[in-house]
Protein backbone atom coordinates (compact mmCIF):
# COMPACT_ATOMS: atom_id res chain seq x y z
CA UNK A 1 0.00 0.00 0.00
CA UNK A 2 1.32 3.46 -0.83
CA UNK A 3 0.62 6.85 0.66
CA UNK A 4 1.40 10.22 -1.00
CA UNK A 5 4.58 11.91 0.08
CA UNK A 6 3.83 15.25 1.87
CA UNK A 7 4.55 18.15 -0.45
CA UNK A 8 7.24 19.65 1.81
CA UNK A 9 9.19 16.38 1.66
CA UNK A 10 9.24 16.58 -2.12
CA UNK A 11 11.33 19.75 -1.74
CA UNK A 12 14.98 18.87 -1.07
CA UNK A 13 17.25 20.82 1.33
CA UNK A 14 19.06 22.23 -1.68
CA UNK A 15 15.77 23.51 -3.11
CA UNK A 16 14.83 25.08 0.25
CA UNK A 17 18.22 26.80 0.27
CA UNK A 18 17.53 28.15 -3.23
CA UNK A 19 14.20 29.51 -1.97
CA UNK A 20 15.79 31.16 1.08
CA UNK A 21 18.53 32.83 -0.97
CA UNK A 22 16.01 34.24 -3.45
CA UNK A 23 13.57 35.18 -0.67
CA UNK A 24 16.25 37.24 1.10
CA UNK A 25 16.80 39.13 -2.14
CA UNK A 26 13.09 39.85 -2.39
CA UNK A 27 13.01 40.97 1.24
CA UNK A 28 15.71 43.54 0.53
CA UNK A 29 14.01 44.43 -2.74
CA UNK A 30 10.77 45.22 -0.90
CA UNK A 31 12.65 47.09 1.82
CA UNK A 32 14.54 49.30 -0.61
CA UNK A 33 11.60 49.89 -2.92
CA UNK A 34 8.97 50.99 -0.38
CA UNK A 35 11.22 53.35 1.57
CA UNK A 36 10.26 56.18 -0.77
CA UNK A 37 6.53 55.69 -0.10
CA UNK A 38 7.06 56.14 3.64
CA UNK A 39 8.90 59.44 3.36
CA UNK A 40 7.11 61.10 0.42
CA UNK A 41 5.64 63.80 2.64
CA UNK A 42 9.02 64.59 4.24
CA UNK A 43 10.73 64.75 0.83
CA UNK A 44 7.93 66.92 -0.58
CA UNK A 45 8.38 69.37 2.30
CA UNK A 46 12.17 69.55 1.90
CA UNK A 47 12.16 69.92 -1.90
CA UNK A 48 8.90 71.92 -2.05
CA UNK A 49 7.05 69.43 -4.27
CA UNK A 50 3.36 69.03 -5.07
CA UNK A 51 1.65 65.71 -4.32
CA UNK A 52 1.80 64.71 -7.99
CA UNK A 53 5.51 65.55 -8.29
CA UNK A 54 6.30 63.64 -5.09
CA UNK A 55 4.28 60.65 -6.35
CA UNK A 56 6.33 60.65 -9.56
CA UNK A 57 9.38 59.69 -7.45
CA UNK A 58 7.67 56.35 -6.91
CA UNK A 59 7.16 56.17 -10.67
CA UNK A 60 10.87 56.73 -11.28
CA UNK A 61 11.77 53.19 -10.31
CA UNK A 62 9.26 51.79 -12.79
CA UNK A 63 10.29 53.53 -15.99
CA UNK A 64 13.64 51.69 -16.26
CA UNK A 65 12.24 48.33 -15.21
CA UNK A 66 11.48 47.24 -18.78
CA UNK A 67 15.14 47.77 -19.70
CA UNK A 68 16.56 46.21 -16.53
CA UNK A 69 14.23 43.23 -16.80
CA UNK A 70 15.17 42.63 -20.42
CA UNK A 71 18.95 43.02 -19.98
CA UNK A 72 19.33 41.14 -16.70
CA UNK A 73 16.77 38.56 -17.85
CA UNK A 74 18.84 37.93 -20.98
CA UNK A 75 21.92 37.62 -18.76
CA UNK A 76 20.07 34.95 -16.78
CA UNK A 77 19.15 33.03 -19.93
CA UNK A 78 22.64 33.17 -21.39
CA UNK A 79 24.95 32.91 -18.37
CA UNK A 80 22.74 31.42 -15.68
CA UNK A 81 20.18 32.63 -13.18
CA UNK A 82 22.67 33.10 -10.33
CA UNK A 83 24.93 35.78 -11.93
CA UNK A 84 21.83 37.81 -12.86
CA UNK A 85 20.54 37.59 -9.28
CA UNK A 86 23.82 38.93 -7.89
CA UNK A 87 24.03 41.77 -10.44
CA UNK A 88 20.47 42.87 -9.72
CA UNK A 89 20.89 43.08 -5.96
CA UNK A 90 24.03 45.20 -6.37
CA UNK A 91 22.21 47.60 -8.71
CA UNK A 92 19.21 48.37 -6.52
CA UNK A 93 21.33 48.56 -3.38
CA UNK A 94 23.60 51.19 -4.91
CA UNK A 95 20.53 53.11 -6.07
CA UNK A 96 19.05 53.05 -2.57
CA UNK A 97 22.30 54.29 -1.03
CA UNK A 98 22.47 57.12 -3.56
CA UNK A 99 18.94 58.27 -2.63
CA UNK A 100 20.25 59.37 0.76
CA UNK A 101 22.60 61.88 -0.91
CA UNK A 102 20.00 63.46 -3.23
CA UNK A 103 20.15 67.26 -3.27
CA UNK A 104 17.03 67.95 -5.38
CA UNK A 105 14.12 66.31 -7.18
CA UNK A 106 16.06 65.27 -10.30
CA UNK A 107 18.99 63.72 -8.42
CA UNK A 108 16.58 61.63 -6.35
CA UNK A 109 14.60 60.67 -9.47
CA UNK A 110 17.84 59.52 -11.16
CA UNK A 111 18.77 57.31 -8.20
CA UNK A 112 15.30 55.76 -8.40
CA UNK A 113 16.01 54.79 -12.03
CA UNK A 114 18.90 52.62 -10.85
CA UNK A 115 16.71 50.97 -8.21
CA UNK A 116 14.18 50.13 -10.91
CA UNK A 117 16.72 48.39 -13.14
CA UNK A 118 17.99 46.27 -10.26
CA UNK A 119 14.52 45.42 -9.01
CA UNK A 120 13.48 44.26 -12.47
CA UNK A 121 16.45 41.95 -12.71
CA UNK A 122 15.74 40.58 -9.24
CA UNK A 123 12.19 39.70 -10.27
CA UNK A 124 13.07 37.95 -13.52
CA UNK A 125 16.20 36.14 -12.29
CA UNK A 126 15.00 35.08 -8.84
CA UNK A 127 11.52 34.05 -9.98
CA UNK A 128 12.81 31.87 -12.79
CA UNK A 129 15.55 30.47 -10.52
CA UNK A 130 13.10 29.29 -7.85
CA UNK A 131 10.40 28.10 -10.27
CA UNK A 132 12.94 26.02 -12.18
CA UNK A 133 14.51 24.66 -9.00
CA UNK A 134 11.35 23.44 -7.24
CA UNK A 135 9.24 20.37 -8.15
CA UNK A 136 6.75 21.12 -10.92
CA UNK A 137 3.77 20.04 -8.80
CA UNK A 138 4.27 22.77 -6.16
CA UNK A 139 5.52 25.69 -8.21
CA UNK A 140 2.59 27.93 -7.28
CA UNK A 141 3.70 27.56 -3.66
CA UNK A 142 7.27 28.34 -4.67
CA UNK A 143 6.03 31.50 -6.37
CA UNK A 144 3.88 32.56 -3.40
CA UNK A 145 6.60 31.92 -0.81
CA UNK A 146 9.11 33.89 -2.89
CA UNK A 147 6.99 36.99 -3.50
CA UNK A 148 6.06 37.14 0.20
CA UNK A 149 9.61 38.36 0.79
CA UNK A 150 8.72 41.72 -0.79
CA UNK A 151 5.94 42.21 1.78
CA UNK A 152 8.35 41.23 4.55
CA UNK A 153 10.69 43.97 3.36
CA UNK A 154 7.89 46.53 3.49
CA UNK A 155 7.15 45.55 7.12
CA UNK A 156 10.83 45.93 8.01
CA UNK A 157 10.97 49.35 6.33
CA UNK A 158 7.86 50.53 8.21
CA UNK A 159 9.31 49.44 11.55
CA UNK A 160 12.55 51.32 10.88
CA UNK A 161 10.61 54.39 9.73
CA UNK A 162 9.12 55.12 13.13
CA UNK A 163 12.53 54.84 14.84
CA UNK A 164 14.75 56.58 12.31
CA UNK A 165 12.83 59.40 10.60
CA UNK A 166 11.46 61.26 13.66
CA UNK A 167 14.98 61.44 15.16
CA UNK A 168 17.39 61.68 12.21
CA UNK A 169 15.29 62.53 9.15
CA UNK A 170 14.61 60.60 5.95
CA UNK A 171 18.14 60.30 4.51
CA UNK A 172 19.59 57.77 7.01
CA UNK A 173 16.70 55.43 6.16
CA UNK A 174 18.17 54.99 2.66
CA UNK A 175 21.72 54.55 3.95
CA UNK A 176 20.60 51.78 6.28
CA UNK A 177 18.98 50.06 3.31
CA UNK A 178 22.35 49.06 1.86
CA UNK A 179 23.63 47.19 4.94
CA UNK A 180 21.78 43.85 4.57
CA UNK A 181 23.11 43.41 1.04
CA UNK A 182 26.21 41.71 2.43
CA UNK A 183 23.99 39.03 3.94
CA UNK A 184 22.17 38.40 0.66
CA UNK A 185 25.40 38.15 -1.33
CA UNK A 186 26.88 35.78 1.24
CA UNK A 187 23.83 33.52 1.09
CA UNK A 188 23.93 33.43 -2.73
CA UNK A 189 27.66 32.87 -3.10
CA UNK A 190 27.53 29.05 -3.24
CA UNK A 191 24.13 28.47 -4.80
CA UNK A 192 23.81 25.76 -7.46
CA UNK A 193 22.37 26.73 -10.82
CA UNK A 194 18.64 26.22 -11.49
CA UNK A 195 17.81 22.69 -12.60
CA UNK A 196 15.77 23.49 -15.71
CA UNK A 197 18.35 25.99 -17.00
CA UNK A 198 21.26 23.57 -16.38
CA UNK A 199 19.52 20.82 -18.33
CA UNK A 200 18.74 23.14 -21.23
CA UNK A 201 22.24 24.65 -21.34
CA UNK A 202 24.09 21.32 -21.08
CA UNK A 203 25.68 20.47 -24.38
CA UNK A 204 23.94 23.28 -26.25
CA UNK A 205 24.88 26.73 -27.47
CA UNK A 206 23.80 29.21 -24.83
CA UNK A 207 20.70 31.08 -25.97
CA UNK A 208 20.68 34.73 -26.88
CA UNK A 209 17.03 35.80 -26.42
CA UNK A 210 17.68 39.19 -28.04
CA UNK A 211 19.26 37.93 -31.22
CA UNK A 212 16.11 38.87 -33.22
CA UNK A 213 16.62 42.49 -32.18
CA UNK A 214 20.18 42.72 -33.53
CA UNK A 215 20.13 40.49 -36.61
CA UNK A 216 21.80 42.82 -39.07
CA UNK A 217 23.28 46.29 -38.80
CA UNK A 218 20.13 48.10 -39.88
CA UNK A 219 17.88 46.31 -37.38
CA UNK A 220 20.44 46.75 -34.58
CA UNK A 221 20.64 50.50 -35.25
CA UNK A 222 16.87 50.83 -35.42
CA UNK A 223 16.30 48.96 -32.15
CA UNK A 224 19.01 50.92 -30.37
CA UNK A 225 17.25 54.10 -31.45
CA UNK A 226 13.92 52.68 -30.24
CA UNK A 227 15.40 51.87 -26.83
CA UNK A 228 16.82 55.39 -26.47
CA UNK A 229 13.53 56.94 -27.62
CA UNK A 230 11.45 54.85 -25.21
CA UNK A 231 13.73 55.65 -22.26
CA UNK A 232 13.83 59.38 -23.02
CA UNK A 233 10.06 59.57 -23.57
CA UNK A 234 9.29 57.78 -20.30
CA UNK A 235 11.70 60.01 -18.39
CA UNK A 236 9.98 63.11 -19.75
CA UNK A 237 6.46 61.75 -19.15
CA UNK A 238 7.08 61.31 -15.41
CA UNK A 239 9.11 64.47 -14.80
CA UNK A 240 8.31 68.17 -15.39
CA UNK A 241 10.39 68.04 -18.61
CA UNK A 242 7.44 66.57 -20.49
CA UNK A 243 4.84 69.06 -19.31
CA UNK A 244 2.28 69.71 -22.06
CA UNK A 245 3.54 66.74 -24.14
CA UNK A 246 2.55 63.81 -21.92
CA UNK A 247 0.19 62.03 -24.33
CA UNK A 248 2.40 62.21 -27.46
CA UNK A 249 5.41 61.06 -25.43
CA UNK A 250 3.43 58.24 -23.80
CA UNK A 251 2.24 57.02 -27.21
CA UNK A 252 5.82 57.17 -28.53
CA UNK A 253 7.08 55.05 -25.62
CA UNK A 254 4.20 52.56 -26.01
CA UNK A 255 4.89 52.23 -29.73
CA UNK A 256 8.58 51.48 -29.11
CA UNK A 257 7.80 48.86 -26.45
CA UNK A 258 5.16 47.16 -28.60
CA UNK A 259 7.69 47.05 -31.45
CA UNK A 260 10.11 45.18 -29.18
CA UNK A 261 7.36 42.77 -28.11
CA UNK A 262 6.45 42.06 -31.73
CA UNK A 263 10.08 41.25 -32.60
CA UNK A 264 10.78 39.15 -29.50
CA UNK A 265 7.59 37.13 -29.86
CA UNK A 266 7.93 36.57 -33.58
CA UNK A 267 5.08 35.85 -35.95
CA UNK A 268 3.46 33.25 -33.72
CA UNK A 269 4.08 34.54 -30.21
CA UNK A 270 3.97 38.34 -30.41
CA UNK A 271 0.31 38.46 -29.42
CA UNK A 272 0.94 36.67 -26.11
CA UNK A 273 3.71 39.16 -25.27
CA UNK A 274 1.37 42.10 -25.86
CA UNK A 275 -1.58 40.49 -24.05
CA UNK A 276 0.52 39.69 -20.98
CA UNK A 277 2.03 43.18 -20.95
CA UNK A 278 -1.46 44.69 -20.92
CA UNK A 279 -2.61 42.29 -18.18
CA UNK A 280 0.35 43.15 -15.94
CA UNK A 281 -0.13 46.86 -16.68
CA UNK A 282 -3.71 46.69 -15.38
CA UNK A 283 -2.60 44.60 -12.38
CA UNK A 284 -0.17 47.34 -11.36
CA UNK A 285 -2.79 50.01 -11.94
CA UNK A 286 -5.11 48.40 -9.40
CA UNK A 287 -2.45 47.53 -6.82
CA UNK A 288 0.03 50.39 -6.78
CA UNK A 289 -2.23 53.33 -5.93
CA UNK A 290 -2.63 51.81 -2.46
CA UNK A 291 0.94 50.52 -2.17
CA UNK A 292 2.43 53.88 -3.14
CA UNK A 293 0.04 56.35 -1.52
CA UNK A 294 -1.28 54.57 1.58
CA UNK A 295 1.26 56.27 3.92
CA UNK A 296 0.41 59.66 2.37
CA UNK A 297 -3.31 58.98 2.86
CA UNK A 298 -2.77 57.96 6.50
CA UNK A 299 -0.69 61.04 7.31
CA UNK A 300 -2.50 63.75 5.34
CA UNK A 301 -6.17 62.69 5.42
CA UNK A 302 -6.37 60.74 8.68
CA UNK A 303 -3.68 62.67 10.57
CA UNK A 304 -1.76 59.61 11.79
CA UNK A 305 1.63 60.04 13.43
CA UNK A 306 4.69 57.91 12.44
CA UNK A 307 3.96 55.20 15.03
CA UNK A 308 0.36 54.84 13.83
CA UNK A 309 1.48 54.77 10.19
CA UNK A 310 3.90 51.98 11.10
CA UNK A 311 1.08 50.01 12.73
CA UNK A 312 -1.08 50.32 9.61
CA UNK A 313 1.80 49.38 7.32
CA UNK A 314 2.40 46.33 9.50
CA UNK A 315 -1.23 45.22 9.01
CA UNK A 316 -0.92 45.85 5.27
CA UNK A 317 2.47 44.18 4.89
CA UNK A 318 1.62 41.14 6.95
CA UNK A 319 -1.68 40.82 5.09
CA UNK A 320 0.17 40.81 1.78
CA UNK A 321 2.66 38.25 3.08
CA UNK A 322 -0.06 35.94 4.38
CA UNK A 323 -1.93 36.38 1.10
CA UNK A 324 1.14 35.30 -0.89
CA UNK A 325 1.40 32.11 1.16
CA UNK A 326 -2.31 31.44 0.74
CA UNK A 327 -2.09 32.16 -3.00
CA UNK A 328 0.56 29.47 -3.43
CA UNK A 329 -1.58 26.77 -1.82
CA UNK A 330 -4.74 27.96 -3.56
CA UNK A 331 -2.97 28.04 -6.93
CA UNK A 332 -1.78 24.45 -6.57
CA UNK A 333 -5.28 23.42 -5.51
CA UNK A 334 -7.49 25.28 -8.01
CA UNK A 335 -4.98 26.07 -10.73
CA UNK A 336 -3.11 29.33 -11.18
CA UNK A 337 -5.65 31.17 -13.30
CA UNK A 338 -8.76 30.21 -11.31
CA UNK A 339 -7.11 31.02 -7.98
CA UNK A 340 -6.07 34.44 -9.29
CA UNK A 341 -9.52 35.41 -10.56
CA UNK A 342 -11.58 34.12 -7.61
CA UNK A 343 -9.29 35.69 -5.01
CA UNK A 344 -9.40 39.08 -6.71
CA UNK A 345 -13.19 38.85 -6.88
CA UNK A 346 -13.33 38.29 -3.11
CA UNK A 347 -11.06 41.32 -2.53
CA UNK A 348 -13.66 43.71 -3.99
CA UNK A 349 -15.76 43.37 -0.82
CA UNK A 350 -13.07 45.21 1.18
CA UNK A 351 -12.08 48.09 -1.14
CA UNK A 352 -14.63 50.77 -0.19
CA UNK A 353 -14.92 49.79 3.52
CA UNK A 354 -11.16 50.39 3.94
CA UNK A 355 -11.53 54.02 2.92
CA UNK A 356 -14.75 54.51 4.86
CA UNK A 357 -13.14 53.85 8.26
CA UNK A 358 -11.93 57.08 9.87
CA UNK A 359 -11.71 56.72 13.64
CA UNK A 360 -10.89 53.08 14.41
CA UNK A 361 -7.21 52.16 14.23
CA UNK A 362 -7.90 48.47 14.82
CA UNK A 363 -10.86 48.37 12.44
CA UNK A 364 -8.84 49.97 9.65
CA UNK A 365 -5.94 47.61 10.32
CA UNK A 366 -8.13 44.50 10.10
CA UNK A 367 -9.78 45.68 6.86
CA UNK A 368 -6.36 46.53 5.37
CA UNK A 369 -5.09 43.08 6.32
CA UNK A 370 -7.88 41.32 4.41
CA UNK A 371 -7.84 43.69 1.44
CA UNK A 372 -4.10 43.38 0.96
CA UNK A 373 -4.12 39.62 1.59
CA UNK A 374 -6.62 39.09 -1.21
CA UNK A 375 -5.75 41.84 -3.70
CA UNK A 376 -1.96 42.14 -3.31
CA UNK A 377 -1.22 38.68 -1.93
CA UNK A 378 -2.52 36.92 -5.02
CA UNK A 379 0.32 38.55 -6.97
CA UNK A 380 2.46 35.91 -5.29
CA UNK A 381 1.53 33.53 -8.11
CA UNK A 382 1.88 36.11 -10.89
CA UNK A 383 5.45 34.91 -11.73
CA UNK A 384 4.10 31.37 -12.14
CA UNK A 385 1.24 32.63 -14.31
CA UNK A 386 3.53 34.62 -16.63
CA UNK A 387 6.51 32.25 -16.72
CA UNK A 388 4.35 29.34 -17.80
CA UNK A 389 3.80 31.06 -21.16
CA UNK A 390 7.51 30.85 -22.11
CA UNK A 391 10.04 28.03 -22.76
CA UNK A 392 13.14 27.64 -20.60
CA UNK A 393 15.62 29.01 -23.15
CA UNK A 394 14.00 32.46 -23.20
CA UNK A 395 12.02 32.40 -19.95
CA UNK A 396 14.02 34.87 -17.84
CA UNK A 397 14.29 37.44 -20.63
CA UNK A 398 10.64 37.05 -21.65
CA UNK A 399 9.38 37.19 -18.06
CA UNK A 400 11.67 40.13 -17.34
CA UNK A 401 10.56 42.10 -20.39
CA UNK A 402 6.82 41.32 -20.22
CA UNK A 403 6.42 41.78 -16.48
CA UNK A 404 8.57 44.87 -16.14
CA UNK A 405 7.12 46.57 -19.22
CA UNK A 406 3.66 45.93 -17.81
CA UNK A 407 4.94 47.28 -14.50
CA UNK A 408 4.80 50.74 -16.05
CA UNK A 409 1.27 50.60 -14.67
CA UNK A 410 2.96 51.07 -11.31
CA UNK A 411 4.52 54.28 -12.64
CA UNK A 412 1.16 55.59 -13.82
CA UNK A 413 -0.79 54.51 -10.72
CA UNK A 414 0.56 56.90 -8.01
CA UNK A 415 0.56 59.90 -10.34
CA UNK A 416 -2.94 59.07 -11.55
CA UNK A 417 -4.10 58.65 -7.95
CA UNK A 418 -2.60 62.01 -6.97
CA UNK A 419 -4.22 63.76 -9.94
CA UNK A 420 -7.62 62.20 -9.22
CA UNK A 421 -7.29 63.39 -5.64
CA UNK A 422 -7.25 66.99 -6.91
CA UNK A 423 -10.97 66.62 -7.66
CA UNK A 424 -11.98 64.31 -4.80
CA UNK A 425 -10.53 62.99 -1.57
CA UNK A 426 -7.40 60.85 -1.85
CA UNK A 427 -9.18 57.94 -0.17
CA UNK A 428 -12.02 57.96 -2.70
CA UNK A 429 -9.56 58.24 -5.61
CA UNK A 430 -7.63 55.20 -4.36
CA UNK A 431 -10.85 53.21 -3.88
CA UNK A 432 -12.17 54.01 -7.37
CA UNK A 433 -8.89 53.10 -9.08
CA UNK A 434 -8.49 49.88 -7.11
CA UNK A 435 -12.06 48.66 -7.62
CA UNK A 436 -12.31 49.47 -11.33
CA UNK A 437 -8.95 48.05 -12.40
CA UNK A 438 -9.37 44.93 -10.25
CA UNK A 439 -12.55 44.14 -12.20
CA UNK A 440 -10.63 44.48 -15.46
CA UNK A 441 -7.86 42.11 -14.30
CA UNK A 442 -10.48 39.56 -13.21
CA UNK A 443 -11.83 39.56 -16.78
CA UNK A 444 -8.36 39.30 -18.38
CA UNK A 445 -7.04 36.50 -16.17
CA UNK A 446 -10.29 34.68 -15.41
CA UNK A 447 -11.26 34.75 -19.08
CA UNK A 448 -7.79 33.43 -20.02
CA UNK A 449 -7.52 36.25 -22.56
CA UNK A 450 -3.71 36.04 -23.20
CA UNK A 451 -3.85 32.30 -23.89
CA UNK A 452 -6.97 32.59 -26.05
CA UNK A 453 -5.29 35.25 -28.17
CA UNK A 454 -2.13 33.14 -28.39
CA UNK A 455 -4.18 30.24 -29.72
CA UNK A 456 -5.19 32.34 -32.74
CA UNK A 457 -1.60 32.52 -33.99
CA UNK A 458 -0.11 29.39 -32.38
CA UNK A 459 -2.82 26.71 -32.05
CA UNK A 460 -0.33 23.95 -31.21
CA UNK A 461 1.53 25.77 -28.40
CA UNK A 462 1.38 24.24 -24.90
CA UNK A 463 -0.84 25.79 -22.23
CA UNK A 464 1.95 25.81 -19.63
CA UNK A 465 5.66 25.53 -20.39
CA UNK A 466 6.55 25.15 -16.71
CA UNK A 467 4.27 22.21 -16.03
CA UNK A 468 0.72 21.16 -16.81
CA UNK A 469 -1.68 21.97 -14.01
CA UNK A 470 -2.28 18.80 -11.99
CA UNK A 471 -4.33 18.41 -8.80
CA UNK A 472 -2.40 17.61 -5.66
CA UNK A 473 -4.41 14.42 -5.30
CA UNK A 474 -2.21 13.02 -8.09
CA UNK A 475 1.05 12.35 -6.22
CA UNK A 476 4.34 12.81 -7.97
CA UNK A 477 6.06 10.56 -5.45
CA UNK A 478 5.02 8.06 -2.81
CA UNK A 479 6.44 6.02 0.04
CA UNK A 480 5.70 2.46 0.98
CA UNK A 481 3.52 2.04 4.03
CA UNK A 482 3.51 -1.23 5.93
CA UNK A 483 -0.11 -2.27 6.65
Amino acid sequence: MTTPLPWYREVTPRQWKAMFAAWIGYLLDGFDFVLITLVLTEIADEFDLSDASAASLVSGAFITRWLGGALLGATGDRYGRKPAMIASILLYSLGTFACGFAWNYFSLFTARLLIGMGMAGEYSASATYVLESWPARVRNRASGFLISGFAGGSILAAELYKWVVPHWGWRPLFWIGVLPVVVALWVRRALPEAGDWSETARGETRPNPFRPLFAGRRRASLNTALAVAASAALFCVFTPLGEGMVWPLALLAAGCLFAFAAQLGGRRRWVVYVALMCTVFCAFLYSWPIQALLPTYLKKELGYDPAQVTDMMFYAGFGTMAGCWLAGFTGDWLGTRRAYAWTLLASLAFVFPVFAVQDSLVGLGVLLFFLLALSQGISGILPKYIAGHFPTGSRAASLGFVYNTGALGGAVAPVLGAHLAEGMSLGRALAVLTFGLTLLVIVLVGGNVPQRLARLSDPEGPDDHLAPERPLSSPAASVEKVG
